[in-house]
């Protein structure tokens, strides 16, 4: 039997498990001088938010114990199952790095670098379960091929958080904040990268819009709204969208507090597979 695990920057919650087939590893949060697991339980949403708004201190992410993760994985070897671990990608945290170091020595154990975050896992997900039959050997190409056409491209509402989670320098958030530059935010090679830059949220909307067009969308997968905590954005972003993509808007996702942290609240985009 073949087992799939995900970190919490998978952003797949408690109750979607079952679902999708997979278990959490849920990364870890500080906030002030507390620390959290990103379970979906110990820091729900709103608290999550809440607290976002009401500590001086940014938010900080850390792995999970290794011993915990090494437990939860030689469970299922122990008894001859196979393992994948997909993780948020190697550019953007260690997860991966250390649970390659952890498993070197363990053949029934594949973790794979999704190079991308929250809903691109979810692909991956699908695209496990699909081909359950694939050895790992078999799994690298069709991984190798499909990973690069995952795409995230979002707008955060402020920049303060990216500037505090250091993905601008303070010089482009002073900058971006007077002119009120919405930056398109996106993944390219595994790291968070500003796409494009509009003055406005309209403006910054509409080009979100003709990059997924540009870009064209895999028909046979849905597209993820994404959001943090408020879903007005990212409705207005589906009404202003062509029927084409409109359509195929199927699923929304609330962002764990793994990632919400770093684009702050009332950020939104879509999360898609680009056609072949």
């Amino acid at each position: 039997m073949r087992r799939i695990f995900v970190d919490s920057g998978s952003s797949i919650k408690k109750e979607e498990l079952a679902k999708y087939n997979v278990e959490l590893i849920p990364l870890k949060i500080l906030i002030g001088d507390k620390e959290y697991f990103d379970d979906g339980e110990d820091l729900p949403l709103d608290k999550f938010y809440s607290l976002l708004a009401s500590e001086k201190q940014f938010p900080k992410t850390s792995l999970p114990s290794l011993d915990t993760v090494e437990k939860m994985v030689t469970k299922y070897t122990d008894q001859g199952d196979e393992v994948i671990i997909i993780t948020i990608s190697s550019k953007i945290s260690g997860t991966n790095n250390s649970f390659n170091i952890l498993f070197e020595d363990n053949d029934k154990v594949m973790v794979v670098d999704s190079l991308i975050a929250v809903g691109g896992i979810r692909f991956i997900v699908e695209l496990l379960n699909k081909n359950q039959d694939k050895s790992f050997a078999e799994l690298k190409p069709i991984l190798d091929e499909f990973i690069p056409r995952l795409h995230v491209m979002a707008i955060p509402e402020t920049l303060y958080y990216l500037q505090k989670g250091g993905r601008l320098s303070k010089t482009e958030w002073l900058l971006g904040s007077i002119l009120q530059i919405k930056p398109t935010i996106g993944f390219k090679d595994g790291k968070v990268k500003v796409i494009a830059k509009n003055r406005g949220l309209k403006k910054a909307m509409a080009d979100v819009i003709e990059q997924v067009k540009a870009v064209g969308v895999d028909p046979d997968y849905d597209i993820i709204a994404s959001y943090t905590h408020n879903r007005d954005n990212v409705m207005q972003l589906i009404e202003m969208s062509p029927d084409e993509i409109k359509n195929k808007v199927k699923i929304f996702d609330d962002l764990d507090p793994a990632i919400a942290c770093h684009w702050g609240p009332n950020a939104f985009g879509y999360v898609f597979v680009s056609k072949k």
